[in-house]
């Protein structure tokens, strides 16, 4: 018996994948490397000791997906994989569409197909759009998000929810998260963007470390303390930790159920840039340019269900990630460098 993790390279996807190992699970991973590495494979292998099966393909793919559930016994899917950026979605709807629906569909023809009655899906805050009723929690009528990546969100646990419907023997969780920053203390596995990050962090990181010259904080006159937009940010172990917590809860129980993963608690953009500074002694340039298209002004959750239901609570802070976040980007740096000193070696 596995857990099949979708998207199991990726920032949140491998820290998971390293709890439900360090769990004594066994993990089956389909990724397709769109934004992550097939190095991160052999990190986890290094942090757990373990390698686990890892198939490099599209889970929208309808005849490769059903060729890992003939080899393997899948007993749970962890569905991470899915276009994230908000920006980017603006821009790219069709895709982003495309991709988030497809790939979910997928996976719950195969449970039909092949008997999987589990699965927990990676949603987000962005479902609960702009509002001024915080903190969000999981009651809250959902109507729409401001973006096309949200509006993918809201739509996939709409699919969801009615397929639990119709299935009363299927369990199935949504986990909607706040910001995931931070990286694993062994400075092994984090979130590397193959182009520009669209994320916060690791953009900081990138000016930090110097392959970036400056930070462009988009907007800095939305209605918060210093106008900088504010986030519920959490550290992406946390949130790995969150996901075996929830697969726990499922082995006994069904039906649909919606949870949110987060602080609790919101940070500024230059609040966290100012925790980057203090906590790794660097000096982060920045330039205040136009909002992006999407965001909002304020975002953090509710977490008190989570709590009562799947003893789910933080033990890392904004400032354990800032300092895990650096020292992942320069550990990678290292290990980057010397594999090309490794490279060219070869070569000569």
């Amino acid at each position: 018996m596995a857990v099949l993790v979708t998207g199991g390279l990726g920032f949140i996807g491998s820290h998971a994948v390293v709890e439900l190992l360090q769990e004594g699970l066994d993990v089956v991973i389909v990724d397709d490397l769109s934004n992550s590495s097939k190095e991160v494979l052999s990190r986890i292998a290094k942090i757990t000791g373990i390698k686990p099966f890892f198939y490099p393909f599209n889970v929208c793919k309808l005849n490769k997906l059903k060729e890992v559930f003939e080899k393997h016994i899948i007993s749970e899917i962890i569905h991470f994989a899915g276009f994230k950026a908000v920006g980017e979605s603006s821009s790219k709807p069709l895709e982003y569409y495309d991709n988030n629906l497809n790939s979910t569909l997928a996976l719950l023809k195969m449970m039909e197909k092949y008997q999987v009655k589990k699965m927990i899906f990676s949603s987000s805050a962005t479902v609960y759009g702009e509002r001024d009723d915080l903190p969000f929690n999981e009651g809250m009528t959902i109507t729409h998000a401001t973006n096309p990546y949200g509006e993918t969100k809201i739509m996939n646990e709409i699919i969801l929810r009615d397929v639990a419907i119709s299935r009363p023997d299927y369990a199935i969780t949504v986990l909607r998260y706040a910001n995931p920053i931070g990286a694993h203390s062994s400075g092994l596995i984090g979130e590397k963007p193959s182009d520009i990050p669209n994320n916060l962090l690791p953009y900081i990181q990138r000016v930090a470390s110097k392959k970036l010259n400056e930070l462009a904080v988009f907007g800095d006159d939305y209605p918060t303390t210093d106008g900088t937009g504010v986030r519920d940010y959490i550290h992406v172990t946390d949130l790995a930790k969150g996901h075996v917590l929830a697969l726990k809860k499922m082995v006994a129980r069904t039906g649909f159920h919606v949870y949110n993963l987060g602080t609790g608690r919101g940070t500024s953009v230059l609040e966290l840039v100012a925790a980057f500074e203090r906590e790794n002694h660097v000096k982060i340039p920045y330039r205040i340019a136009a909002r992006r298209s999407g965001d909002i002004a304020t975002s953090y959750l509710d977490v008190t269900l989570a709590k009562n239901e799947l003893g789910f609570q933080t033990k890392l802070t904004i400032n354990d990630a800032v300092r895990d976040a650096y020292r992942f980007e320069i550990r990678g740096s290292k290990l980057d460098k010397t594999k090309l000193l490794k490279k060219e070696s070869i070569k000569k």
